[in-house]
């Protein structure tokens, strides 16, 4: 049955699964914050990366918790998950942390799921999963626009485009818990420029570009996948509407910051 699902279903199968395994490992109490993060990161990469290799054999996998395969490079479809993305606030039993399962094709986030299982948006208790191929419309932005940032390491960049648009700084988690506040009207800019790694935005990058969000580098170039330097230190998604002028604060900072 797997093998006949489609990838989108997959994608949010395997995000949602993870979820919930790694809700079961946090509620059974018997692990420290710090063990907990440990714990979960390795219990949901083995569940993810087994799945992937039984059902999509012949795809490339990229993984976060996993050892790089150079294999994957040659490879047109390639898998990029982060098992646990907002290790610390899935420790601290926090809602802002995520499971990101996505495909890139040819360096390209065409496909992905951004589970946030502790996020419960349908009052049934079973979290909620974001997916690309599933898109939803877009809540109206408000008057005085809002950044999401670091709750710990506010990037200075963000902070002075923010000073600039008169935003609202929006603290949060994780990497996607950040970019699918977006989408779910909890913000309208998420700018990043403090490093990151191909699996912190691939998955939250094909769903928010499959919602009409702008996604790019903080200079405006495109985001690509599946590179031999899986660094990919900055991000920027936002609205269309206000990627340009965005963009054009971002290169006017970087000059003060």
């Amino acid at each position: 049955m797997s093998e006949a699902m489609s990838d989108g279903d997959l994608a949010a199968h395997l995000a949602e699964v993870a979820g919930r395994i790694l809700i079961n490992v946090r509620e059974s109490g018997l692990f420290s914050p710090k063990a907990l993060g440990k714990a979960g990161d390795q219990t949901a990469n083995q569940f993810l990366v087994h799945a992937l290799r039984e059902v999509r054999p012949d795809d490339g996998l990229l993984s976060e918790e996993e050892k790089d395969n150079p294999e994957r490079l040659a490879k047109s479809r390639v898998w990029i998950v982060d098992p646990v993305d907002g290790t610390r606030e899935y420790g601290e039993e926090r809602s802002d942390w995520a499971v990101h399962v996505g495909m890139a094709v040819d360096g390209e986030a065409v496909l992905g799921a951004v589970a946030l299982p502790g996020l419960d948006l349908t009052g049934n208790g079973g979290g909620t999963v974001l997916r690309s191929d599933q898109p939803r419309p877009l809540p109206a932005a408000p008057e005085k626009l809002r950044m999401v940032v670091s709750r710990t390491r506010p990037a200075k960049e963000a902070v002075a485009v923010a000073e600039r648009l008169d935003a609202e700084l929006v603290p949060m988690g994780s990497a996607g818990a950040k970019a699918m506040a977006v989408i779910l009207g909890q913000a309208d800019i998420y700018l990043h420029s403090g490093g990151q790694y191909e699996w912190d935005s691939m998955a939250p990058v094909a769903v928010a570009q499959a919602h009409g969000l702008h996604c790019s580098r903080i200079d405006g170039s495109p985001l690509v996948y599946n590179q031999q330097d899986v660094y990919l230190p900055d991000l920027l998604i936002c609205r269309k509407e206000h990627a340009e002028t965005v963009l054009d604060l971002i290169a006017e900072v970087a000059v003060s910051v």
